[in-house]
């Protein structure tokens, strides 16, 4: 017997029973955002009937997503929550890039201090920053404000500490030192010089970031006191009732609010692949 074969196959089996396992959530979702809500209960994906494969494929509907634009703010809350997105992980990466270069490749006092600062502020739970990033931005001024959302995650921690790591194992030190004497200045040598060597991390670090901020779902409650400036998480839960939902409602809203982040992991995916393995190999 081939055992290598046979290992090799009950591999793949695994693999194709978790990837079943795995989508199965989203076909029920994706059956719920076009069924009638009498079919919701009545069948388990799609709902019984005489057409082809014994799918009613007649009592399929969009009407959930035309209620869902036309009776609740989804528009604006999917405009919202692409603003906060797009503008949190843009600043966040370029932040980010340019302490990890600093950490990195900077000599200057107290730098291992604030590195190991930095790193233990990566085990913290964000829900217990909540209170203080409250606080500040009450005294601040900025609440009810994007401003409240976008700028307390400019520059997390872990941003900080990754792409440290990175700009260490992918931006050699002499190139940098051969910029400077080529009379290229610090702002030239990180635009030109460093940001292309570790374009697979700021790929991962993007797609990182504005899904992070995208799936943001109890920062808009605290910091935003006015119901038309929610983004979109928040109102997709606004859509339940007081004593139940119209699942296939919310399953049309979630449809939705997960097609950009997809549409985004497939655009950047090359580099969040090449991004996660970085500094893996040495060489």
């Amino acid at each position: 017997m081939n055992w290598s074969r046979l290992a090799r196959f009950l591999v793949l089996a695994a693999l194709v029973g978790f990837t079943v396992l795995t989508l199965l959530p989203f076909a029920w979702m994706l059956g719920a955002a076009f069924k009638l809500p009498a079919d919701i209960a009545g069948s388990q994906f799609l709902p019984s009937g005489d057409g082809f494969l014994g799918v009613a494929w007649d009592r399929l509907t969009t009407e959930n997503f035309f209620r869902l634009f036309t009776r609740f703010p989804t528009g604006a809350a999917l405009l919202h929550s692409v603003f906060l997105a797009s503008v949190t992980s843009v600043i966040a990466t370029f932040c980010c890039a340019a302490g990890g270069y600093a950490l990195a490749k900077f000599r200057f006092p107290g730098r291992e201090i604030i590195t190991t600062a930095i790193l233990g502020t990566v085990v913290l739970p964000g829900a217990l920053l909540l209170g203080p990033v409250f606080e500040t931005t009450f005294h601040l001024g900025l609440l009810d404000s994007y401003a409240a959302i976008i700028l307390p995650g400019v520059a997390p921690a872990f941003g900080l500490y990754l792409f440290r790591q990175a700009m260490l194992n992918s931006v050699p030190t002499e190139l940098i030192e051969s910029a400077r004497l080529d009379g290229c200045g610090e702002i030239r040598i990180f635009t030109t010089v460093v940001l292309p060597l570790v374009r697979p991390m700021v790929g991962t670090f993007l797609a990182l970031a504005f899904i992070g901020t995208w799936n943001n779902f109890i920062s808009p409650q605290i910091m935003l006191q006015t119901p038309e400036r929610y983004p979109l998480s928040v109102a997709i839960f606004n859509l339940r009732g007081l004593y139940g939902g119209e699942y296939g409602l919310i399953m049309a809203g979630t449809l939705v609010a997960i097609a950009p982040v997809m549409a985004l992991f497939l655009f950047l995916q090359r580099e969040f692949i090449a991004g996660l393995t970085s500094g893996a190999v040495k060489g």
